[in-house]
């Protein structure tokens, strides 16, 4: 007597449940590895300022401070996303609030600077360029959070990793 149920080879293991499970995942790489570069990117511009403020013994604009910080929360996310074994479909919800600070970023930053001329001020010029990559990671954990919601609810129809009976 044979159970042809439990027969069954698994359709697929953990983390991939389609054809097109491949190409997502070297999509969500290859977008975390900008993230992960703009966000050290971001992490310098900002950075050069407050080293220069705290030389020169100076407070350090709060600003300057949430940039950096929100900028270390994306690299850090960026670089535990890349990992094979986790999830980052699941954090779906975290790419959405990153998503929200880097634009909370991008608006007051770009305020302060996107009209400003820089009349040959170099600082005034480098903040010029770190508004365009603060609105480039903005753009790219949207992408990642769509993507992320999309890869949630259409691709978790795969079978468990070791016996291949249970849905996950």
């Amino acid at each position: 007597m044979s159970f042809s149920r439990f027969n069954k080879k698994p359709s697929s293991t953990v983390g991939s449940s389609s054809s097109t499970a491949l190409p997502v995942s070297i999509l969500n790489w290859v977008l975390r590895f900008f993230q992960f570069v703009l966000a050290l990117t971001v992490i310098g511009l900002y950075a050069k300022d407050l080293n220069k403020a705290h030389k020169e013994h100076k407070y350090s604009d709060g600003k300057w401070v949430y940039a950096v910080v929100v900028s270390v929360l994306s690299a850090f996310t960026a670089l535990v996303y890349c990992f094979p074994k986790i999830k980052w479909s699941w954090g779906f919800g975290w790419d959405l609030v990153l998503f929200i600070l880097w634009t909370a970023l991008f608006g007051v930053f770009g305020k302060m600077y996107i009209h400003e001329d820089p009349e040959g001020d170099s600082g005034v010029k480098r903040m010029k360029n770190a508004v365009w990559v603060d609105l480039t990671n903005m753009l790219l954990w949207l992408i990642t959070a769509v993507m992320s919601v999309v890869v949630f609810f259409t691709m978790k129809d795969g079978r468990s990793l070791h016996t291949g009976r249970a849905k996950v």
